[in-house]
């Protein structure tokens, strides 16, 4: 399991009386993504966040006399297992819930109600790009997926109206019949042009041409770099907006 610890819960728990100097430097080992901490580092943090007093404590002793929650390793101090353990069990963490379990649950929940294969092939490969911590490819597929079951909606329901709009805004436009022909207009456009005769909102447009934007970027070599949580936020998108709805 995964822990955290806020910045405002570890500021109380620093100033507060009740926990001895032993917890509050075992805490202090934990903060910022538990890296080796020289005293220097140390001191600052806990100054940093209203425990000044530690600026005379003899940080070396107390935690060599700790059994074993803290060790030294070339003059920097880490929180070992047991000392992990010790915060745990003193309830002073809490528990990081997966928002990436969260989705990909929601995702299969919403694989039986679709009825294109094709759709839910894509939804898949995005469900188990999740699950293997393949960010850039679950955004990828993810937006493949949305677009599929956008194709499809217009192909069922709106192709009339589709290729008027279409025509309107680009003379050249060709006639579209399948889901194919309609891959033949960009992406973006596509999205204006769902707008326009109101299959989708402004400001679902909106929110769907960012997620355009990040598949893109996920999309081809770049130096970009995505976490867990822009992965989920994007999924979450495409599960309110689309996925749930057409």
């Amino acid at each position: 399991m995964q822990y955290y610890l806020s910045k405002d819960n570890f500021q109380t728990l620093l100033v507060n009386p009740r926990l001895s100097r032993l917890d509050k430097l075992l805490l202090i080992l934990f903060w910022d993504t538990e890296s080796p901490k020289s005293l220097a580092q140390i001191k600052k943090i806990a100054s940093d966040n209203g425990l000044r007093e530690s600026q005379s404590w003899n940080i070396s002793d107390t935690l060599a006399k700790s059994k074993g929650k803290a060790a030294s390793i070339k003059g920097n101090w880490i929180l070992t297992t047991p000392g992990r353990t010790h915060l745990v069990n003193a309830k002073y963490l809490a528990e990081k819930k997966s928002h990436l379990k969260n989705d990909v649950a929601d995702l299969r929940n919403h694989l039986s109600a679709i009825t294109n294969l094709q759709t839910q092939s894509f939804l898949e490969e995005a469900i188990a790009c999740l699950e293997a911590d393949q960010k850039r490819a679950a955004v990828v597929f993810s937006w493949i997926g949305a677009v599929a079951m956008l194709y499809d909606e217009v192909v069922k329901n709106h192709l009339v109206s589709f290729n008027a709009e279409a025509i309107r805004k680009d003379a050249k436009w060709k006639i579209a019949k399948t889901a194919d022909d309609l891959g033949k207009m960009k992406e973006f456009d596509f999205l204006n042009t769902l707008e326009s005769i109101s299959v989708i909102g402004k400001n679902v447009k909106q929110e769907l041409q960012q997620c355009l934007q990040l598949r893109n970027g996920c999309g081809h070599p770049n130096s970009l770099s995505i976490g867990v949580r822009k992965v989920a936020a994007h999924i979450e998108i495409l599960i309110l907006n689309v996925f749930s709805k057409f």
